[in-house]
Protein backbone atom coordinates (compact mmCIF):
# COMPACT_ATOMS: atom_id res chain seq x y z
CA UNK A 1 0.00 0.00 0.00
CA UNK A 2 1.46 3.56 -0.96
CA UNK A 3 2.56 6.03 1.38
CA UNK A 4 3.73 9.14 0.77
CA UNK A 5 4.62 11.01 3.98
CA UNK A 6 2.42 14.50 3.90
CA UNK A 7 1.71 17.77 6.00
CA UNK A 8 -2.29 17.97 6.41
CA UNK A 9 -3.55 20.99 7.77
CA UNK A 10 -5.69 20.77 10.74
CA UNK A 11 -7.81 23.65 9.28
CA UNK A 12 -9.44 21.02 6.55
CA UNK A 13 -9.97 18.46 8.76
CA UNK A 14 -13.26 17.97 11.19
CA UNK A 15 -12.20 18.93 14.87
CA UNK A 16 -13.07 15.43 16.06
CA UNK A 17 -9.50 14.25 14.49
CA UNK A 18 -7.24 16.90 15.44
CA UNK A 19 -6.32 15.80 19.28
CA UNK A 20 -5.67 12.12 16.69
CA UNK A 21 -3.92 14.13 14.14
CA UNK A 22 -1.86 16.33 16.56
CA UNK A 23 1.91 15.54 16.18
CA UNK A 24 1.37 12.42 14.27
CA UNK A 25 3.01 11.80 11.11
CA UNK A 26 0.47 11.37 8.11
CA UNK A 27 1.21 9.72 5.22
CA UNK A 28 -1.19 9.83 1.47
CA UNK A 29 -2.31 6.43 0.42
CA UNK A 30 -5.01 7.41 -1.97
CA UNK A 31 -5.56 5.18 -5.02
CA UNK A 32 -9.06 7.11 -6.32
CA UNK A 33 -9.71 10.49 -7.64
CA UNK A 34 -12.70 10.46 -5.83
CA UNK A 35 -11.36 9.54 -2.11
CA UNK A 36 -8.41 10.23 -0.11
CA UNK A 37 -6.68 7.97 2.68
CA UNK A 38 -4.61 9.25 5.04
CA UNK A 39 -2.65 6.76 7.49
CA UNK A 40 -2.03 8.41 10.46
CA UNK A 41 0.85 6.91 11.91
CA UNK A 42 -0.02 6.06 16.24
CA UNK A 43 -0.60 3.68 17.94
CA UNK A 44 -1.10 0.48 16.19
CA UNK A 45 -2.23 2.77 13.14
CA UNK A 46 -5.31 4.15 11.75
CA UNK A 47 -6.54 5.06 8.18
CA UNK A 48 -8.98 8.34 7.57
CA UNK A 49 -11.08 8.42 4.37
CA UNK A 50 -12.63 11.39 2.90
CA UNK A 51 -15.13 11.42 0.04
CA UNK A 52 -18.18 13.29 -1.45
CA UNK A 53 -20.91 13.69 0.72
CA UNK A 54 -22.75 10.34 0.89
CA UNK A 55 -20.51 8.64 -0.61
CA UNK A 56 -18.84 6.51 2.19
CA UNK A 57 -22.66 5.86 4.14
CA UNK A 58 -22.80 2.60 2.98
CA UNK A 59 -18.81 1.78 3.01
CA UNK A 60 -19.01 2.79 7.35
CA UNK A 61 -22.02 0.18 7.46
CA UNK A 62 -20.60 -2.80 5.78
CA UNK A 63 -17.25 -2.23 7.36
CA UNK A 64 -18.75 -2.62 10.88
CA UNK A 65 -20.67 -5.57 9.49
CA UNK A 66 -17.92 -7.10 8.10
CA UNK A 67 -15.92 -6.07 11.60
CA UNK A 68 -18.75 -7.61 13.42
CA UNK A 69 -17.77 -10.71 11.64
CA UNK A 70 -14.09 -10.24 12.55
CA UNK A 71 -13.44 -9.84 8.65
CA UNK A 72 -12.07 -6.16 8.93
CA UNK A 73 -11.48 -3.14 10.35
CA UNK A 74 -13.06 -1.44 13.10
CA UNK A 75 -15.02 1.69 12.55
CA UNK A 76 -14.18 4.53 15.06
CA UNK A 77 -16.04 7.48 13.42
CA UNK A 78 -18.32 8.64 10.84
CA UNK A 79 -19.31 11.93 9.76
CA UNK A 80 -21.14 13.05 7.07
CA UNK A 81 -20.87 16.49 6.65
CA UNK A 82 -22.09 19.09 4.55
CA UNK A 83 -19.79 18.61 1.56
CA UNK A 84 -18.01 15.71 2.54
CA UNK A 85 -18.25 12.38 4.10
CA UNK A 86 -15.34 11.05 6.81
CA UNK A 87 -14.33 7.47 8.07
CA UNK A 88 -12.45 6.62 10.44
CA UNK A 89 -10.89 2.89 10.94
CA UNK A 90 -8.23 1.24 13.08
CA UNK A 91 -5.36 0.26 10.86
CA UNK A 92 -5.76 -3.84 9.91
CA UNK A 93 -2.47 -5.70 10.74
CA UNK A 94 -0.54 -6.71 7.73
CA UNK A 95 -0.06 -5.91 4.73
CA UNK A 96 -2.04 -6.10 1.34
CA UNK A 97 -1.58 -8.56 -0.87
CA UNK A 98 0.60 -6.81 -3.65
CA UNK A 99 3.23 -6.88 -1.52
CA UNK A 100 6.66 -8.71 -2.58
CA UNK A 101 6.18 -10.89 -0.47
CA UNK A 102 3.43 -12.73 -1.50
CA UNK A 103 3.28 -11.86 -5.45
CA UNK A 104 6.80 -13.47 -5.29
CA UNK A 105 5.16 -16.88 -4.24
CA UNK A 106 2.14 -16.48 -6.65
CA UNK A 107 1.09 -20.46 -6.49
CA UNK A 108 0.86 -20.05 -2.94
CA UNK A 109 -1.34 -16.66 -3.59
CA UNK A 110 -3.68 -17.74 -5.92
CA UNK A 111 -5.02 -20.31 -3.26
CA UNK A 112 -4.77 -18.18 -0.39
CA UNK A 113 -7.24 -15.73 -2.10
CA UNK A 114 -9.72 -18.94 -3.23
CA UNK A 115 -9.64 -20.56 0.04
CA UNK A 116 -11.08 -17.28 2.07
CA UNK A 117 -13.10 -16.01 -0.51
CA UNK A 118 -14.69 -19.43 -0.58
CA UNK A 119 -15.00 -18.63 3.15
CA UNK A 120 -16.21 -15.55 3.54
CA UNK A 121 -18.70 -16.61 1.02
CA UNK A 122 -19.96 -19.40 3.44
CA UNK A 123 -20.84 -16.75 6.01
CA UNK A 124 -24.43 -15.98 7.28
CA UNK A 125 -24.95 -12.55 6.00
CA UNK A 126 -27.78 -12.47 8.50
CA UNK A 127 -28.44 -8.87 9.09
CA UNK A 128 -25.93 -7.59 6.35
CA UNK A 129 -26.98 -3.48 5.91
CA UNK A 130 -26.95 -3.94 1.95
CA UNK A 131 -29.60 -6.81 1.52
CA UNK A 132 -29.52 -7.17 -2.20
CA UNK A 133 -26.62 -5.57 -3.52
CA UNK A 134 -27.70 -7.00 -7.02
CA UNK A 135 -30.37 -4.27 -7.44
CA UNK A 136 -27.82 -1.27 -7.49
CA UNK A 137 -25.67 -3.63 -9.47
CA UNK A 138 -28.25 -3.81 -12.27
CA UNK A 139 -29.30 -0.17 -12.20
CA UNK A 140 -25.88 0.83 -12.21
CA UNK A 141 -25.44 -1.11 -15.49
CA UNK A 142 -28.18 0.17 -17.31
CA UNK A 143 -27.36 3.25 -15.91
CA UNK A 144 -23.88 3.59 -17.35
CA UNK A 145 -24.99 2.37 -20.40
CA UNK A 146 -26.82 4.99 -21.26
CA UNK A 147 -24.81 7.70 -20.26
CA UNK A 148 -21.92 5.95 -22.62
CA UNK A 149 -19.55 4.87 -19.85
CA UNK A 150 -17.81 2.22 -21.42
CA UNK A 151 -14.23 0.89 -20.43
CA UNK A 152 -12.92 -1.81 -23.21
CA UNK A 153 -9.53 -1.85 -21.47
CA UNK A 154 -10.77 -3.45 -18.65
CA UNK A 155 -10.70 -7.08 -19.61
CA UNK A 156 -8.14 -9.87 -20.13
CA UNK A 157 -8.32 -10.76 -23.94
CA UNK A 158 -10.36 -13.66 -23.23
CA UNK A 159 -12.68 -11.09 -22.00
CA UNK A 160 -12.95 -8.53 -24.57
CA UNK A 161 -16.18 -7.49 -25.92
CA UNK A 162 -15.98 -5.10 -29.09
CA UNK A 163 -18.40 -2.65 -28.52
CA UNK A 164 -20.65 -1.47 -26.06
CA UNK A 165 -23.31 -3.02 -27.36
CA UNK A 166 -22.10 -6.33 -27.78
CA UNK A 167 -21.06 -6.03 -23.92
CA UNK A 168 -24.90 -4.87 -23.16
CA UNK A 169 -26.03 -7.71 -24.76
CA UNK A 170 -24.23 -10.07 -22.95
CA UNK A 171 -24.70 -8.21 -19.77
CA UNK A 172 -28.46 -8.57 -20.14
CA UNK A 173 -28.25 -12.22 -20.79
CA UNK A 174 -26.67 -12.80 -16.99
CA UNK A 175 -28.26 -10.17 -15.01
CA UNK A 176 -31.65 -12.06 -14.80
CA UNK A 177 -29.81 -15.09 -13.67
CA UNK A 178 -27.74 -13.47 -10.77
CA UNK A 179 -28.52 -14.38 -7.52
CA UNK A 180 -28.04 -12.56 -4.23
CA UNK A 181 -26.90 -15.77 -2.21
CA UNK A 182 -23.63 -14.89 -0.45
CA UNK A 183 -21.93 -12.50 1.07
CA UNK A 184 -19.93 -10.67 -1.22
CA UNK A 185 -16.98 -7.98 -0.78
CA UNK A 186 -17.84 -6.50 -4.32
CA UNK A 187 -14.08 -5.27 -5.03
CA UNK A 188 -12.45 -8.50 -4.25
CA UNK A 189 -8.95 -7.45 -5.38
CA UNK A 190 -4.90 -7.66 -4.29
CA UNK A 191 -5.17 -4.64 -2.11
CA UNK A 192 -8.02 -4.95 -0.24
CA UNK A 193 -7.16 -8.35 1.44
CA UNK A 194 -4.74 -8.20 4.20
CA UNK A 195 -2.15 -11.04 5.39
CA UNK A 196 0.08 -11.30 8.18
CA UNK A 197 2.95 -13.44 7.01
CA UNK A 198 0.12 -14.81 5.23
CA UNK A 199 -2.03 -15.43 7.64
CA UNK A 200 -5.89 -13.56 6.81
CA UNK A 201 -5.92 -9.98 8.68
CA UNK A 202 -9.24 -9.01 7.35
CA UNK A 203 -10.35 -7.50 4.00
CA UNK A 204 -10.45 -3.46 3.73
CA UNK A 205 -12.56 -0.81 1.23
CA UNK A 206 -15.61 -3.20 1.30
CA UNK A 207 -18.53 -0.19 0.26
CA UNK A 208 -19.14 -2.55 -2.52
CA UNK A 209 -20.17 -5.68 -0.61
CA UNK A 210 -23.67 -7.12 0.59
CA UNK A 211 -25.51 -9.78 -0.05
CA UNK A 212 -24.83 -10.49 -4.27
CA UNK A 213 -23.61 -13.10 -6.74
CA UNK A 214 -20.79 -15.49 -5.86
CA UNK A 215 -19.31 -14.42 -9.56
CA UNK A 216 -18.99 -10.62 -8.99
CA UNK A 217 -16.08 -11.43 -5.91
CA UNK A 218 -14.73 -14.32 -8.73
CA UNK A 219 -14.26 -12.48 -11.59
CA UNK A 220 -12.80 -9.73 -9.78
CA UNK A 221 -10.12 -12.03 -7.90
CA UNK A 222 -9.19 -13.04 -11.34
CA UNK A 223 -8.58 -9.83 -12.74
CA UNK A 224 -6.51 -8.62 -10.27
CA UNK A 225 -4.18 -11.58 -10.06
CA UNK A 226 -4.01 -10.84 -14.08
CA UNK A 227 -3.18 -7.35 -13.43
CA UNK A 228 -0.57 -7.52 -10.82
CA UNK A 229 1.26 -10.84 -11.92
CA UNK A 230 1.02 -9.42 -15.37
CA UNK A 231 -0.18 -13.09 -16.85
CA UNK A 232 -3.31 -15.55 -16.53
CA UNK A 233 -1.13 -18.69 -16.00
CA UNK A 234 -3.15 -18.90 -12.13
CA UNK A 235 -6.91 -18.05 -13.23
CA UNK A 236 -7.34 -22.48 -12.99
CA UNK A 237 -5.33 -22.56 -9.92
CA UNK A 238 -7.47 -19.76 -8.31
CA UNK A 239 -10.71 -21.21 -9.24
CA UNK A 240 -10.03 -24.83 -8.94
CA UNK A 241 -8.93 -23.81 -5.14
CA UNK A 242 -12.50 -22.06 -4.53
CA UNK A 243 -14.48 -25.26 -5.72
CA UNK A 244 -14.93 -25.25 -9.41
CA UNK A 245 -18.20 -27.33 -8.84
CA UNK A 246 -19.62 -23.77 -7.98
CA UNK A 247 -18.76 -21.42 -10.69
CA UNK A 248 -21.20 -21.04 -13.47
CA UNK A 249 -17.92 -20.10 -16.56
CA UNK A 250 -20.54 -18.06 -18.50
CA UNK A 251 -21.59 -16.13 -15.42
CA UNK A 252 -17.76 -14.73 -15.15
CA UNK A 253 -17.84 -13.76 -18.39
CA UNK A 254 -21.44 -11.94 -17.62
CA UNK A 255 -19.91 -10.15 -15.30
CA UNK A 256 -17.23 -8.78 -17.45
CA UNK A 257 -19.77 -7.40 -19.46
CA UNK A 258 -21.34 -5.61 -16.95
CA UNK A 259 -18.09 -4.22 -15.07
CA UNK A 260 -16.91 -2.62 -18.34
CA UNK A 261 -19.77 -0.11 -17.54
CA UNK A 262 -18.01 0.57 -13.96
Amino acid sequence: MNRTPISLPLSCIPEEFHSLLHDAKVFDSSCSRQAKVYFVDRDDGYYLKSSPAGTLKTEAEMTRFFHKKSLGAQVLSYINALDRDWLLTRRVPGEDCTLHKYLDDPQRLSVTLAVHLRKLHEISFSGCPVADRMVSYRETVERNYRHGMYDHSLFPDNWGFTSAEEAIAQARICMPDFQSSVLIHGDYCLPNIMLNDWQFSGFIDVGNGGVGDRHIDLFWGIWSLAFNLKTTAYTERFLSAYGSDLIEREMLRGVAACEVFG
